[in-house]
C-alpha cells in the first residue's frame, strides 16, 4: 500500500521559522502578495512542539503562541481551553504574552483524537480569537459507525434497479463558457421514474479525437446553490480531460442569485435540510436519488465518443469529496478518485457523545432517533470506503470544524486500497489552487 505525506505550508510556521516568513512578505510589495489572514491587521501564529502536529497518546504536547498586530509583537492576555475536535472544552488557563510570545502546556490524550486549543486576546477594544488542533495516535482513529450487514446487498440492489431506467439527458452549447481551447455544454439529466435531475456543466477540449480524453466526474459541495466552478476548473479541458461538473438538486444553473438564495433559505435552512429529509426511511432518504444519480452522470461520460475508454475519475470537496468516494465505491468503471475533507463520514458518532462529520446533527434534529440511526450507516462514507479498491488521493487540514480532521482519518484508516495523503494541517475548510492543480497533475500520473 503506498501513502505519501506532505505538510504543505507548514514548513513556513513551523519552529519560529514564521518570524522569517513575515519579514519577507512585508519586504514585498503590497501588489504582489498579502499577508495571511487576508487583509488583516493582526496575526496569530500558533507552532506545536512536534514539527507535524501529531503526536502519540500519551506524549504532551506544547504549543508556542504569538501575536502580531500590523506585524509588531503585541503583549496581551490570552485566555484558552483545549478540547476534543469540535466537542466542548475541558480544561481552561490563561497566559500573559511577553513581546508577543508565550508558551502553553496542552497535556496529552488517552484515546487516538484530535485536540483543540482556542485562543482569544483582547487588543485596543477589539476580541482576537484563533485556534489550533493537534493529533494523538491518529493512525489508530477509527469510526464510530458500522457497517450493517446487508450494507452491500442493499446498494447492489438500488444499483440494479436505477440502471433500468433509460439514460436521457438534454445538451445546450454554452458560447459564453466556452473559448479557443474548451467546449462548454449545460446539460439536464433525467435520473428516475421520480422526476428526479440533475443539471451540469460539460467541458471538453476544443476538437478533441474519438478515444483521446480521460473524464472525470466533479459532484458539488455541500448547499443549494449554483455550479461555481465549471470555468474556475477550466485548467482540466485545457489540458485534455473531460471534466463534468455537476448539480444535485435539479436546480438550472441559469437562476439569478437571488433566486438560489430564496430556495436555499427554504429548503436548506436548519430544520429542513436536504440532508436531513426523510432519513427514517433508508428507502426514501433524499440522498438516496443522488447516490445513485452520480452513476448515471458516469453513464454519460463514458458514452463520449471522446472519451478514451479507460479512465473514469471522481473528484470533489466537502460533499463533493464523500460522493466522489461513495461513486467510487458503487460504480466498477471508476479508476481513480481524488477526495478533499470527505463530508457525511462517522455522521452518527455524535449521537454518543463522540466527533462527528458534516452535517454535524444533533439530538434537537431528531436524526438521532431509532428511524434515523438504522438509515445513516447505508449513508456512511466510511462504510462507502471499506469497498473501494481503485486508487484515492485525499487531502485534509486540520483546522478544519466543518469537516473535522477525526473524520477524514476515520476515511483514511480504513481505506484497504492503494492511497496517498497531502496532509495541511493549518488549512481549514479550503485547499489552495497548487493543491487543486497538483490533484490534476495526480490524475495525470496515475493515467491507464
Amino acid at each position: 500500500m503506498k501513502t505519501s505525506v506532505t505538510y504543505e505550508s507548514l514548513k513556513k510556521w513551523a519552529q519560529g521559522g514564521m518570524l522569517l516568513c513575515l519579514a519577507l512578505l512585508l519586504s514585498i510589495p503590497a501588489l504582489a502578495v498579502e499577508n495571511y489572514p487576508y487583509r488583516s491587521d493582526y496575526l496569530w501564529v500558533t507552532v506545536p512542539n512536534h514539527h507535524d502536529w501529531l503526536y502519540q497518546c500519551g506524549e504532551e504536547a506544547t504549543v508556542e503562541v504569538q501575536f502580531y498586530k500590523y506585524g509588531i509583537p503585541r503583549d496581551s492576555e490570552v485566555s484558552w481551553e483545549v478540547g476534543t475536535d469540535l466537542l466542548a472544552a475541558d480544561t481552561r488557563g490563561s497566559l500573559m504574552l511577553k513581546g508577543g510570545r508565550g508558551t502553553i502546556r496542552m497535556g496529552t490524550a488517552k484515546k487516538p483524537c484530535f485536540r483543540d486549543l482556542r485562543l482569544k486576546t483582547k487588543v485596543d477594544g477589539k476580541t482576537y480569537e484563533h485556534h489550533v488542533k493537534i493529533g494523538f495516535s491518529v493512525d489508530k482513529i477509527q469510526p464510530f459507525t458500522q457497517e450493517p450487514k446487508d450494507f452491500w446487498a442493499f446498494w447492489q440492489q438500488q444499483t440494479e434497479e436505477a440502471g433500468k431506467f433509460p439514460l436521457h439527458y438534454s445538451k445546450e452549447y454554452v458560447k459564453e463558457m466556452s473559448n479557443d481551447k474548451v467546449e462548454a455544454w449545460r446539460l439536464k439529466i433525467d435520473l428516475d421514474k421520480q422526476r428526479h435531475s440533475f443539471y451540469a456543466y460539460l467541458l471538453m477540449p476544443r476538437g478533441a479525437k474519438p478515444g483521446s480524453c480521460p473524464v472525470v466526474l466533479t459532484p458539488p459541495g455541500a448547499g443549494v446553490k449554483p455550479i461555481r466552478d465549471a470555468t474556475t476548473r477550466r485548467f482540466y479541458p485545457e489540458n485534455g480531460f473531460i471534466r463534468m461538473a455537476l448539480d444535485i438538486h435539479g436546480l438550472n444553473p441559469t437562476l439569478s442569485e437571488e433566486v438560489f438564495a430564496e430556495i436555499c433559505a427554504a429548503f436548506d435552512n436548519k430544520n429542513n435540510a436536504y440532508l436531513r429529509q426523510s432519513l427514517e426511511d433508508r428507502n426514501h432518504y433524499y440522498m438516496k436519488h443522488v447516490y445513485l444519480g452520480l452513476l448515471k452522470a458516469i453513464d454519460i461520460l463514458v458514452s463520449l465518443p471522446e472519451w478514451d475508454g479507460r479512465n473514469v475519475i471522481m473528484q470533489g470537496g466537502s460533499q463533493g469529496g464523500a460522493l466522489a468516494l461513495i461513486a467510487t465505491a458503487l460504480d466498477p468503471r471508476v479508476t481513480h478518485c481524488v477526495a478533499n475533507h470527505p463530508a457525511l463520514s462517522d455522521m452518527a458518532a455524535g449521537s454518543a457523545g463522540l466527533t462527528s462529520g458534516y452535517p454535524h446533527f444533533t439530538h434537537e434534529s431528531g436524526a438521532y432517533s431509532e428511524a434515523c440511526m438504522k438509515t445513516l450507516p447505508y449513508y456512511d462514507v466510511v462504510n462507502f470506503a471499506r469497498h473501494i479498491k481503485v486508487p484515492v488521493y485525499m487531502t485534509w487540514g486540520y483546522n478544519d470544524n466543518t469537516c473535522p480532521p477525526t473524520t477524514s482519518y476515520a476515511v483514511w484508516n480504513v481505506l484497504q486500497c492503494e492511497k496517498e495523503c497531502l496532509l495541511t494541517p493549518i488549512n481549514e475548510h479550503w485547499t489552495s489552487d497548487a493543491t487543486d492543480r497538483q490533484q490534476m497533475e495526480w490524475m495525470r500520473r496515475h493515467l491507464k
